[in-house]
């Protein structure tokens, strides 16, 4: 037991302290827009066993296929909603940020204490994709496989047989598995390109570039195996295709930097230049390429800040590790620590522990998200509609629609998360949503008897001068309006 606690040295001490704060910063109120309609669809998956379905969430596309490639992850986040709620997505989504950014930690270089700084700069920018969704899959998968990259260029070798089991797992979890690929095709380039142009000895040894090339050949070939068989391969393409998606949804915009969210990804960008300036480490063409078209994907979208701070934050440490080791400043490591030291590491490691218990039980209690709730939600519009007795069509805020689905199905949404089944809805949607002359139109043309929409909104605005109009509900979040022509229907009546 002594010999134990020798050993829990003051660095490995403030490893478990990073992570556990890591683990912290992570956790958060599980109250994402999407998160809603997930967790309904992995019900859906659990009951029905059915994972490609006709739709029945929305009127605007009721009866439409939904290619879900997301299947899996969903059932995972139902099975957790199921037995531990608010918390236990919580928990899912500290999990999976900590284990990718374990291999982000793994895959850089120096002393934790250089490390640590680099991954809580990196946190802070991957941060913004942290949320109780399936792509939380991807950001896991993305550092994993970077990790087994950087391995097999660092060392010479890497265990490349999980390459198919890996990215069978994640094209069944996340239509974002796409981007894996991208990152091995740019690995095997770089590393030809260092060949031709480098030397032999700056690159990967060519035999190792051919069994990687051929275990993932082999993964392509196992990615049928999935409920959209070979439209596993053009559905996240689909996606991406969406005529409008970058004008309409948010995070699929470029980054905006009056925002302080990106300043971290401003910050890891400077240090970057700076450290890779005063290392004197030349980059070679295998980074070049996963920095450069990382770099791109963020500037492009700002769901993409994360991918760029998971590849370039081992870059940074490295060079940051060369530069202290050059100059002499580096801390030598200790293999046994006394007694003392020993029961103080223990003392902190409990004190920071405790606290992040503390803060996901604070993040995660019934009040915080009631509250939370309360702020971002239609919850007293939903308890309303629920005990009116009213039915008909509704028009429903574009980031409702997924909180409507799983707590209001007795009412059809209008529009929801799944751009992918509602491409088609989204000029529609944005025309009436934003008080546009054409809202009537959109109106008429869905039979739409009620409106579940923000308080403030421009189209609450329209609604109030309507004649035909009538505002039933109103709260600081949400109003309700309701179609009052005699011909108007079920909820007109």
């Amino acid at each position: 037991m002594i010999g134990l606690l020798g050993r829990l040295t003051t660095e490995r001490s403030a490893t478990a302290i990073l992570f556990l704060l890591l683990f912290a910063m992570a956790s958060r109120a599980a109250v994402d827009p999407d998160m809603w309609w997930h967790i309904r669809l992995g019900q859906q998956s659990v009951d029905t066993g059915h994972f490609v379905y006709a739709d029945e969430f929305s009127h605007s596309q009721r009866g439409s296929i939904h290619k879900n490639h997301s299947w899996l992850a969903q059932v995972v986040i139902a099975r957790l909603w199921r037995q531990g709620g608010h918390l236990g997505l919580t928990v899912y989504v500290a999990s999976l940020a900590v284990a990718g950014m374990f291999f982000v930690y793994r895959a850089g270089c120096g002393s934790v204490y250089t490390q640590g700084f680099v991954l809580v700069i990196g946190s802070a920018c991957a941060a913004a994709f942290w949320s109780p969704r399936p792509q939380m899959f991807t950001f896991l998968f993305a550092a994993l496989l970077l990790y087994l990259l950087r391995r097999l260029k660092r060392k010479g070798q890497s265990p490349l047989w999980p390459l198919p089991p890996i990215m069978w797992l994640w094209a069944n979890l996340h239509g974002g598995y796409i981007l894996g690929y991208l990152f091995l095709i740019a690995f095997i380039l770089g590393e030809l390109l260092n060949r031709r142009l480098a030397g032999v000895g700056a690159a990967v040894a060519l035999p190792r570039l051919r069994r990687l090339a051929g275990f993932t050949v082999l993964s392509l070939a196992l990615l049928p195996i999935n409920p959209l068989g070979l439209d596993v391969f053009t559905t996240p393409f689909e996606t991406l295709g969406i005529s409008g998606m970058r004008e309409y949804i948010q995070e699929w915009q470029s980054p905006d930097f009056a925002q302080p969210l990106t300043w971290s990804f401003v910050i890891l960008v400077l240090a970057l230049a700076a450290a890779s300036w005063a290392s004197k480490v030349k980059f070679d063409f295998t980074d070049l390429l996963l920095i450069g078209g990382t770099l791109f994907m963020a500037l492009y979208s700002a769901r993409h800040l994360s991918l760029f701070a998971i590849t370039v934050a081992p870059v940074i440490s490295i060079h940051m590790d060369s530069i202290l080791e050059r100059k002499g400043w580096t801390i030598p490591r200790r293999s046994k620590e006394t007694l003392i030291r020993s029961a103080l590491n223990i003392m902190l490691i409990l004190i920071v522990a405790l606290g992040t218990i503390a803060h996901v039980a604070y993040v995660s209690s019934g009040d915080t998200i009631k509250q939370m709730l309360a702020l971002n939600y239609p919850a007293a519009a939903v308890e309303f509609l629920k005990e009116s007795g009213l039915s008909g069509k509704i028009f429903n805020s574009y980031n409702w629609g997924g909180y409507l689905i799983l707590n209001l199905p007795e009412f059809p949404v209008f529009i929801d998360g799944r751009t992918d089944l509602h491409r088609d809805s989204l000029a529609e949607y944005t025309a009436a949503a934003f008080g546009r002359p054409q809202w009537s139109e959109v109106f008429a043309r869905h039979e739409i008897d009620i409106a579940v929409i923000e308080t403030d909104g421009p189209l609450a605005w329209r609604l109030e001068e309507a004649e035909n109009w009538r505002r039933i509900y109103r709260d600081g979040v949400a109003s309700v309006y309701r179609l009052t022509r005699a011909e108007s229907g079920s909820a007109g009546r």
